[in-house]
């Protein structure tokens, strides 16, 4: 088992340190968080060791799970991989592409591995259909919240649209053509609802809708590709796959049969992939031990969160 050590005890930090607790793959050594009260105060409920230092626990473990503010992100990251150890971050891996460059470079001067905390990519749902969507030409994704204080120290970008922006990198093999975008400040001093559409050389448009001032929660993303509707309700963990093929001589009574102008036919079909239910959080935090376990790239590696955190920015640089 890999020892693991948390950094940061907020609302997800007590998330990773309950699931690192029970999983199989982890020996959970303890945390630490600045916050002393509330560290002390939840290591007395849980049982956790809270140590005194970032410094101490690194000393202590394997893995560290930097799951502190976005601010804190580089500071920590560096910290622990100089020590020799490998590194679990959450997304946005750093606010800075120049601090998340420098960590991709000191991770592999001291030969640690690094995954970021791209949660999605884990998601039942998508799993269930990813291997479906082979060359989607037009992607429209939702991603509504409800205005949380929490979230609001970092643009919607990097808070939400952040999340489908890698989902997006990781369907779409393709180099960016274009990025536009809007953004509308409401409460805070930085946009909370934030439209983009990216353009890809390959012709594939994908716009994208962030809002974080929302009645109600959405997390939904529709793909559109030739003969292929799919779409994955990534907070209801649900999907609808329609897909066309060519009618038989002799269809079914209660075939769905389309005629464009040109006469050709086709025939519609629903399919419903198994959707097996999993913890995307337990799931991303075991994958990132079975790659140290085998000295194999992490499924979502750091490079992956830097070229996510570089299309955010270019977001962000042209609502700006």
């Amino acid at each position: 088992m890999i020892k693991a050590g948390v950094l940061g005890a907020g609302h997800l930090g007590k998330i990773h340190l309950r699931l690192l607790e029970v999983s199989d793959y982890y020996q959970l050594v303890g945390f630490y968080d600045t916050d002393t009260k509330n560290a002390k105060a939840l290591a007395k409920e849980k049982g956790f060791t809270f140590f005194k230092s970032a410094a101490d626990l690194i000393d202590a473990c394997e893995m560290i799970d930097i799951v502190t503010p976005t601010l804190y992100h580089h500071q920590m990251a560096l910290k622990a991989i100089k020590a020799g150890k490998h590194i679990f971050i959450e997304k946005p891996i750093t606010d800075s592409l120049n601090e998340a460059k420098e960590i991709i470079q000191i991770a592999k001067e001291n030969q640690v591995l690094g995954q970021v905390g791209h949660v999605e990519r884990f998601n039942p749902a998508f799993k269930a259909v990813k291997d479906s969507i082979t060359h989607p030409m037009f992607i429209e994704s939702h991603r509504l919240a409800e205005f949380n204080p929490r979230g609001t120290d970092v643009p919607v970008v990097l808070d939400l649209m952040i999340h489908d922006i890698d989902i997006l990198l990781s369907i779409v093999k393709s180099k960016i053509k274009s990025v536009s975008a809007s953004g509308v400040a409401v409460i805070s001093s930085t946009p909370d609802i934030a439209n983009a559409r990216i353009e890809f050389e390959n012709g594939c448009v994908a716009n994208l809708t962030a809002s974080r001032i929302s009645l109600k929660k959405m997390r939904k993303t529709r793909f559109f590709q030739k003969d292929a509707y799919i779409a994955v309700d990534f907070l209801e963990k649900s999907v609808e796959v329609i897909k066309m093929k060519e009618p038989p001589e002799k269809p079914e009574d209660f075939a769905m049969i389309l005629q464009n102008a040109e006469g050709e036919k086709k025939q519609i079909y629903f399919e419903n992939p198994p959707i097996e239910d999993s913890n995307a959080i337990l799931e991303e935090l075991e994958t990132f031990a079975q790659a140290i376990n085998n000295q194999k790239e992490p499924i979502v590696s750091l490079e992956n969160g830097t070229a996510a955190l570089d299309l955010a920015y270019q977001v962000i640089q042209a609502y700006e």
